[in-house]
């Protein structure tokens, strides 16, 4: 997978993330959660498109781990909107496989970039 096929997944990550939130219900719960899962998954794009334009090597390793961290947080959180059942599984299941895969692949991009 190419930088730039990268860059358009995390982008539409967050941006199905968001369509997601905005049909939660109108409840604390629904806010709360929504308002942590937008923060941590729009964050997987705009970190890894600032890992792109890393100034060091070290500089590209700590974007990435972050990225990383944002992505499985992302999943965290969709995790518990299934739980918690504020909204279908057949919306949050897809979405909670992408961010397994996106945290999948960032761990290894961050594994191969420290062994290097």
């Amino acid at each position: 997978m190419t930088s730039d096929e990268l860059k358009r997944r995390t982008k539409a990550f967050g941006i199905q993330v968001i369509a997601l939130v905005e049909g939660l219900p109108d409840t604390k719960a629904g806010w709360a959660v929504g308002r942590q899962l937008i923060r941590c998954a729009t964050s997987v794009g705009a970190n890894y498109r600032a890992a792109c334009r890393a100034k060091s090597k070290a500089d590209f390793i700590a974007k990435i781990d972050t990225v990383e961290e944002e992505a499985d947080e992302s999943l965290y959180w969709l995790e518990i909107l299934d739980e918690i059942k504020l909204t279908k599984p057949e919306l949050v299941k897809p979405l909670a496989r992408e961010a397994n895969e996106l945290t999948a692949i960032f761990t290894k991009i961050s594994i191969s970039s420290k062994k290097k």
